[in-house]
């Protein structure tokens, strides 16, 4: 395994990355391959900010489960994160890191064999689905050496849990990709022409094996690019960027916006503006 740093990978769906990077490292490191059908990518958060100080990240969640196993001033834990429904926030303070596994869309049913949107909205206790020896798991990743060293020892753990591929788990994770890199995907019945499944059941197959519907995941990734681009281009007119990303009116774009990052496209490029000007953590 290799680690990669930051600048080598994305940080789409950070809000703010470039605030965040100050304050915390992030590494990625790619599964082998019999754990490849169901892992997208193990990664790591390490972070030591100085007594008194605390940084509050917003992460525009994409559509996988996540393991982490995490250390921090309050002790050790090893959690399941369900997809959640609103961007998920995490304040960081003292020091602390975390080594998670982030499943494929539909890459965590083989493990669990439920359907994927009872956990949606929630955060578990790993041991709830895994059993006791995820206490073993959690002191072996978390007192390895370094990010590879953490990565190869949740790596091994779900290996002796390695279940049989599922066709459908893998055609959930080719849909979802596809609505992630095609910027004109904005309709689950575009997504239902490009499949050749009907709504109903790209409704029925996002539920059972994704955990969130086909609407959900197509607004979540054309939100997560404007966001991006604002970031990255504040310059860029506004009526410009919703019509590149498919909206055929501006008031749609700032709707959806709104909703799911709390508050409109032109006041997120100045709250980013201010807080870059100003260095400051949120």
């Amino acid at each position: 395994m290799k680690a990669k740093e930051t600048g080598m990978v994305s940080t789409r769906g950070i809000v703010h990355a470039a605030a965040g990077l100050d304050k915390f490292s992030l590494f990625r490191i790619e599964p082998e391959p019999r754990l490849a059908p169901f892992v997208e990518y193990y990664w790591s958060v390490c972070y030591h900010l100085p007594p008194g100080a605390t940084h509050t990240q917003t992460v525009l969640s994409f559509p996988n489960v996540h393991l982490a196993f995490e250390q921090d001033e309050n002790g050790r834990k090893a959690l399941i994160h369900g997809i959640p429904k609103r961007p998920f926030v995490r304040v960081l303070s003292g020091r602390g890191r975390v080594l998670g596994v982030r499943f494929r869309a539909g890459g965590f049913y083989p493990f669990w064999r439920k359907d994927i949107s009872r956990l949606t909205g929630l955060t578990v206790p790993a041991a709830e689905m895994f059993g006791a020896e995820t206490e073993t798991w959690m002191n072996a990743v978390l007192d390895a050496g370094d990010v590879s060293g953490m990565a190869r020892e949740a790596e091994a753990a779900l290996l002796t849990r390695l279940p049989e591929r599922d066709p459908l788990a893998e055609l959930a994770d080719r849909i979802v990709r596809a609505a992630m890199h095609d910027r004109n995907m904005m309709k689950v019945e575009q997504l239902s022409e490009r499949t050749g499944m009907s709504v109903r059941q790209l409704q029925r197959l996002f539920r059972k094996y994704v955990g969130v519907g086909p609407k959900w995941v197509i607004k979540r990734f054309r939100l997560q690019e404007a966001a991006e681009r604002i970031e990255r281009d504040p310059a860029t007119p506004l009526t410009d960027l919703a019509m590149q990303l498919g909206y055929f009116d501006q008031a749609h774009f700032i709707k959806d916006f709104k909703s799911v990052l709390g508050m409109p496209p032109a006041a997120y490029r100045a709250w980013t503006a201010s807080a870059g000007d100003t260095g400051e953590s949120r």
